[in-house]
């Protein structure tokens, strides 16, 4: 089996990932941007040990380096001239025109000037006496020169997340800021309210405790960037070739193996990553030229990479910036959401392994050649060194401990045995290049989680979010009470009025998160729905880590759902295949994380750590029930279960694993008598001569 190759992936990555591609910039640009990408780098490793600065200052800092690097290497728009090196005018410097750099100081002064006036300041200049209250006392009543400064804030973060994600984040910011402002224009009366005024909006969205200076950008700032830091490191180490290692060990011999190793690696992945993108191409680039070389047909094998690699960002114990957000906002330990999150993403990954096995047992395929897989015991000699810095992070993280001081311990842990192991010696250039990639990966997501703020901050200071929970449940309610006699005649229907609200107000969040998540990364969209479904699917009484995890799971899912999916068409791009044949095959393949969310919203023992509602009994009932029905819609998608399902087969075994799904012994009762006629067929016919097959109906 082929050797994994850290470089190869991360130059598929800036190939298919738009956030990671920067226009080439003067070489004496280049060293001052890989010199401070360096320092940014340590700044955050030193600062997760021994503590961080006083907050405003601390994120200050932060901001202000993601500023500097962005408007360095992202141009405003990405013509061919952009990304192309031209020399030096009196307006471009080191290829970068004047007016980035003035983006720049602007960005900086604004990101450091709360820091600068959070006390009192009084001095005279050229005979002009200036003096300024210190910041707490300006609380509600913002001095002119701080709307200056905000404002100036606001309008360059908004252009740096348009440059480095698209125009869509902008967007939504500047609709948010309509609503606050314009308030009692709005069309319809729910929404309509007195309005702020502007310096009200800069008050709430510039000075700290919410807004840009909020939890989002603190949780970027001194956690997110430590955790990405620590997975690029781990990779240079050698931990992303003992993932594929063991993987082949574990899978590579079963039907359909190279496919199943693509499963399993990507979920060891997930545990370091957090990213689709990152997932997707780090594996993919081996297993899905494997795949193809196997018999699988290119546009499946780039969904099962996808599908499978989408699920890195719900995987502990790192589960992409959006789960320490949530922590934050459910104001619990991650420890509390990983542990929550691990039976949910054991079904997603549950649902693609059925799906690769049978789709490889309807096509016929074996597993890898017995020379191929590697032995074990050489893998774990070779490679059990570079897991001890992830199994520390787990440990630290899992003692109580903050999860920047897991993520440091993790990075000094990789730091120290990637410079001993023998099997996997790193050097001082490959730590540099480390911190350098990592700095860059955190870009999007640093300058995404400041502005995204201004949402938080809408959100809360308007109200909106208990607006739009009440539009949601209204309309819920109303569309139930008109189904109800539609369905009420319907045998298996046993639903009460407030049972259809709640599903119908699932369905129609659901709905939402996918649809708003085309070309949305998955923290912005989670940080926005979460702020306005949460208090929608409270007054239903859904837990609120269930209802955030909800959210989470959906904004997920649309990273593999077309016509929008970065992830399936980075691997469409790896296998030479339809970007939107391999976006359905990996929806299809992803189809357990779109029933998962509904099953921990009914029945919260699945995700363990609710209290009042986790028993032994309705944890093992649930989850059972959850993963057998997982596995039958996995063979009715894959057409094959004891042999080749015609139509009418699939869409019993489909409809059987649905119910089987739904949490209750009721739903159970009736998964079992569609269940056993599709048994029937498929024990019939399997008994019949290899070549016989059931007729299509």
């Amino acid at each position: 089996m082929a050797e994994y190759n850290v470089k190869t992936a991360e130059e598929l990555e800036k190939k298919y990932d738009s956030a990671l591609q920067t226009r080439p910039i003067a070489p004496w640009l280049a060293q001052f941007v890989f010199a401070f990408s360096l320092f940014f780098a340590g700044y955050h490793y030193i600062t997760a040990g021994i503590g961080v600065p006083v907050d405003y200052w601390h994120m200050g800092f932060h901001m202000s380096g993601v500023l500097l690097l962005v408007f360095i290497g992202y141009p405003a728009y990405k013509s061919a001239g952009a990304m192309e090196l031209q020399p030096n005018t009196w307006w471009r410097i080191g290829n970068v025109p004047i007016w980035d750099w003035l983006l720049i100081i602007a960005g900086i002064a604004g990101a450091l000037y709360i820091g600068v006036t959070w006390y009192a300041i009084s001095f005279e200049f050229l005979g002009h006496k200036f003096a300024l209250r210190e910041q707490v006392m300006r609380q509600g009543n913002p001095a002119q020169i701080d709307i200056v400064f905000g404002t100036i804030l606001i309008v360059v973060l908004l252009e740096a997340v348009r440059r480095t994600l698209g125009i869509v984040v902008p967007i939504i910011i500047i609709l948010f800021t309509c609503f606050a402002v314009f308030g009692k224009y709005m069309p319809l009366q729910i929404l309509k309210h007195p309005g702020i005024s502007w310096a009200q909006y800069i008050n709430n969205m510039y000075f700290p405790a919410e807004g840009i200076f909020g939890i989002t950008l603190w949780i970027v700032s001194t956690v997110v960037f430590h955790f990405v830091l620590f997975g690029v490191i781990a990779q240079r180490m050698g931990l992303g070739q003992f993932f594929v290692d063991i993987a082949a060990v574990m899978a590579g011999r079963y039907t359909g193996g190279l496919a199943k190793v693509s499963v399993v690696s990507s979920a060891f992945f997930g545990t370091i990553s957090g990213s689709s993108i990152a997932n997707t191409v780090s594996t993919g680039s081996l297993t899905i030229p494997n795949m193809k070389r196997m018999g699988y047909p290119g546009h499946f094998a780039g969904g099962v990479e996808a599908a499978s690699s989408a699920g890195g960002q719900i995987t502990p114990p790192i589960m992409g910036a959006a789960a320490f957000v949530m922590a934050e906002f459910l104001e619990v330990p991650y420890t509390t959401v990983v542990l929550a999150a691990i039976v949910p993403a054991a079904m997603h990954y549950l649902g693609v392994i059925s799906i690769v096995h049978f789709e490889a047992k309807r096509l016929g395929l074996k597993g890898m050649p017995e020379e191929e897989i590697p032995k074990l015991l050489h893998v774990l000699k070779r490679g059990w060194p570079t897991a001890v810095p992830l199994v520390v992070l787990i440990y630290v993280l899992f003692s109580g401990y903050s999860p920047h001081m897991a993520a440091f311990w993790g990075i000094t842990t990789a730091l120290t045995i990637g410079f001993i192991n023998p099997m996997h010696r790193i050097t001082i250039r490959d730590v540099c290049e480390a911190s350098v990639m990592g700095v860059k990966y955190a870009l999007a997501v640093g300058a995404v989680c400041a502005a995204i703020g201004i949402v938080v901050g809408v959100v809360n200071s308007t109200g909106l979010g208990f607006r739009l929970g009440f539009m949601v449940t209204n309309s819920a309610q109303t569309l139930a009470e008109n189904l109800h006699p539609l369905i009420s005649w319907f045998p298996l229907a046993d639903f009460t009025i407030p049972d259809l609200t709640l599903f119908v107000s699932l369905v129609l969040i659901a709905v939402t998160c996918i649809l708003m998540g085309a070309g949305l990364p998955t923290t912005a969209l989670y940080i926005m729905l979460a702020t306005v479904a949460q208090p929608a699917l409270g007054t239903l009484g859904v837990p609120p880590l269930a209802s955030h995890l909800f959210v989470l799971y959906y904004g997920v899912i649309s990273e593999i759902t077309p016509p929008v999916c970065a992830s399936a068409y980075a691997a469409a791009g790896i296998a030479g295949a339809n970007p939107f044949r391999t976006g359905i095959s990996a929806f299809s393949l992803g189809i357990a994380k779109l029933m998962v969310p509904m099953v921990f919203v009914y029945s919260p023992a699945m995700l363990i750590v609710i209290e009042g509602h986790f028993t032994w009994y309705s944890f093992v009932t649930t989850t059972l029930s959850c993963a057998v029905g997982v596995f039958m819609v996995a063979t009715s998608v894959a057409g094959y279960f004891l042999t080749h399902m015609p139509f009418s087969v699939r869409a019993g075994m489909a409809l059987a694993g649905i119910l089987l799904v739904a949490p209750g012994m009721k739903s159970d009762l009736y998964a079992l008598v569609v269940f056993l006629p599709v048994l029937a067929h498929q024990v019939y016919y399997r008994e019949q001569s290899p070549s016989v097959e059931p007729a299509a109906s």
